[in-house]
């Protein structure tokens, strides 16, 4: 991931450390904790973009490897820069959608179709500008480490969100924001292994565990490799990017509990669980691909 072993082993620590803790202390943290407020709305539904920014990122380090590898790749380098732009915009359309549908006056069934149109370019806007910029920030001369980053950030989000999604149903955990609606909140309450397979289904409110929202913050430690992959890289750099991504990371999971959304252990449990995966497939491709630094 482009940052000393130490950083990856401190990342560990600290989600292991946070979910010990949330087990014995879950519910009376977010007793203490839980108040939403506007900031905190407007932070949980927008907050996600800056991770989103790096699937336009990663297709454009695919676009680039790929076109430095001669013109036969042209129409898969144009594909993947596509796919990775799409992917923002699906996800924070597919998340976010209805707060902007909301903004621009939509009601599904009321009003013109237009508007729903127009909700996706809200998001298609948003994005445009980030493989424009990339492809003048990254550093061609190695076309194989920026195929394998851009190739390792798109499968490793792939596999996080689809991993994340089969654990809510494996889990199936109330939510805080549900049980507080109940006449005995605390006698709703389960820890996080006390799991109940497939009781979630298509209910929100069961889907607790772990913090799919944790998920998508947590791209954001795919950052310091996506610096490497840009001119003139340096480990102070990267080590800036993991700083960010850190402190990212942790004022996103704040307001996952902040919103009543997740406890401390689903929290951290989404963020260790990404941060591996990452981790892993960043590590596969890295190795398996590149032949010169």
């Amino acid at each position: 991931m482009a940052v000393p072993m130490a950083c990856f082993w401190a990342v560990v620590a600290a989600c292991l450390l946070g979910i010990v803790i949330g087990s014995f202390c879950d519910f009376s943290i977010n007793a203490a904790l839980a108040n939403k407020t506007d900031l905190g709305a407007f932070f949980a539904t927008y907050g996600s973009y800056f991770s989103y920014c790096l699937y336009p990122a990663a297709g454009a380090c695919l676009f680039v490897g790929l076109r430095k590898k001669g013109e036969r790749y042209s129409m898969l380098a144009w594909t993947l820069l596509i796919v990775g732009c799409f992917m923002a915009v699906y996800y924070s359309n597919s998340y976010n959608g209805k707060a902007v549908r909301a903004l621009l006056g939509y009601t599904a069934g009321e009003s013109s179709p237009l508007l729903s149109v127009a909700s996706w370019l809200f998001w298609v806007v948003l994005y445009a500008w980030v493989p424009l910029v990339m492809v003048r920030l990254l550093d061609d001369t190695n076309p194989d480490r920026l195929i394998a980053v851009g190739a390792a950030i798109l499968v490793a989000g792939i596999a996080a969100d689809n991993v994340n999604l089969w654990l809510k149903q494996v889990a199936s955990r109330p939510r805080y924001k549900y049980l507080i609606t109940l006449d005995d909140p605390k006698g709703g309450f389960r820890n996080w292994w006390q799991m109940v397979p497939n009781l979630a289904g298509s209910d929100d409110s069961f889907k607790s565990w772990p913090s799919g929202n944790m998920t998508i913050a947590s791209m954001m430690f795919a950052l310091p490799m996506l610096a490497d992959a840009t001119k003139k890289r340096s480990e102070a750099r990267n080590l800036r990017c993991f700083i960010v991504a850190c402190a990212f990371v942790v004022l996103y999971g704040y307001n996952r509990i902040h919103m009543t959304n997740h406890f401390l252990s689903d929290v951290c449990f989404g963020t260790l669980i990404t941060y591996l995966i990452y981790s892993a497939i960043g590590t596969a491709f890295m190795k398996g691909l590149i032949r010169n630094k």
